[in-house]
């Protein structure tokens, strides 16, 4: 062993190694895909700051992290990208700008938004894997559906205590997440959501308590599926590798496709429109699919749920909306002049004749880089809204 004061010999064997060199002794890895690799992850907390830390040091080239909070106290003891400093600050942002000091050549990019109302199916389709680092079944059954549509796979992680489990799910290959949840999961669900389609304040400030040893083993195990995802290898597919922390005896458990899942639906013909969301209206949209399909009776279907407006049964009050559905609480539903709950107007979709037809995409209250189903008689075609990609994936560097 050499002595302090020894100097330390530079062979030329070290000068011409390159920070990925030891990877490439593993005989099957090639640090071009990571490279040229696009990962979105969703959430920034315990988990999603490990996942974040492992790409980093990877070399993953393209990131995109989404997350909806702030960062708090208790983050500091479980999240290895965050500082005292960056208390009331945006999560994604800093755990973006954070990922950028550990890997400067990473293209990345942090979204502060609810990956449920804000962002866009095109954003899945931009990824060539998605990581779930979130601690809610609706958000994780959002991005379930979604990645199915996009046709891209997505990593699930979930931590509670010293316990933890990670999964695949590949699209168009059932099992998927939604195939997974049980009778106990659907009573959670039904909660989050009142009937009216208005957010419940009491179920949004749920805490998980979590450990960074729980976190890092967790998102250790989806990065290297992500990791084998990319190189073509083998991996977990509908299956979830559960970690219990206090014996350690860890397990691979399968999970079984369940014939009527609503998730297993894939967009498999997608036009590109040239014009971004807020200069196109929705009767625009409605007229090029009757175009493209041949037909006068074409439904033009929404991504997801808008509140059109919301009315007091008492009094008639109209208060219009246009926001999606799980962004108004309850309390901002009831009528501010009476206090009644104020009846929901919902609208899925455009048939060519309502009134809100001459509203563009951005004022009904969708996400930019969204996508449209157009239907009829059994033709159907999907329409993506490409000119806002150059905005919502701006510093990621678009090949």
């Amino acid at each position: 062993m050499a002595h302090a004061n020894t100097p330390v010999s530079i062979t030329s064997a070290d000068l011409s190694e390159d920070r990925f060199s030891r990877f490439g002794l593993i005989d099957w890895w090639d640090q071009e895909k990571l490279r040229s690799a696009k990962i979105l992850v969703v959430g920034a907390g315990a988990l999603g700051n490990e996942i974040l830390k492992n790409f980093a040091l990877l070399g993953i080239g393209h990131v995109l992290v989404i997350d909806l909070d702030t960062i708090e106290l208790s983050n500091l003891s479980r999240s290895v990208l965050f500082r005292p400093g960056d208390i009331g600050q945006q999560k994604a942002v800093v755990a973006a700008e954070r990922t950028r000091d550990l890997y400067p050549d990473c293209c990345v990019k942090g979204i502060s938004g609810n990956v449920m109302h804000d962002i866009g199916l095109g954003v899945f389709g931009w990824a060539d894997v998605i990581l779930g680092a979130l601690d809610n079944r609706e958000a994780r059954l959002w991005i379930n559906r979604a990645a199915w549509k996009m046709n891209r796979p997505w990593i699930d992680g979930a931590i509670e205590g010293i316990n933890g489990v990670a999964r695949v799910f590949l699209p168009g290959k059932p099992p998927c997440y939604e195939c997974t949840l049980g009778e106990v999961d659907w009573k959670i669900l039904d909660r989050r959501m009142s009937c009216k389609l208005l957010t419940r304040e009491e179920m949004e400030g749920g805490k998980t308590p979590t450990t960074p040893t729980t976190s890092s083993i967790i998102a250790a195990i989806q990065v290297q599926e992500a990791l084998k995802l990319l190189h073509g290898l083998p991996v977990l597919a509908g299956k979830g590798f559960v970690f219990e922390g206090m014996n350690h005896t860890s397990y691979v458990v399968e999970y079984t496709p369940h014939d009527e899942c609503l998730s297993h639906e894939v967009y498999d013909h997608i036009n590109l429109w040239s014009k971004p969301s807020n200069q196109t209206t929705i009767a625009e949209l409605h007229a090029y699919a009757q175009k493209e399909l041949a037909a006068s009776d074409v439904a033009l279907d929404f991504s997801r749920d808008v509140i059109q407006a919301l009315k007091c049964p008492k009094c008639g009050l109209l208060r219009d909306v246009y926001a999606c559905a799980g962004t108004v609480t309850v309390d901002q539903g009831k009528c501010p002049v009476d206090g009644e709950a104020m009846e929901v107007m919902a609208i899925h979709g455009f048939r060519g004749k309502e009134a809100y037809g001459n509203r563009t995409v951005a004022d009904v209250g969708l996400p930019p880089y969204d996508v449209f189903v157009a239907r009829s008689h059994g033709k159907e075609m999907q329409i993506l809204m490409d000119a806002d990609r150059v905005n919502v994936l701006a510093e990621l560097d678009e090949l």
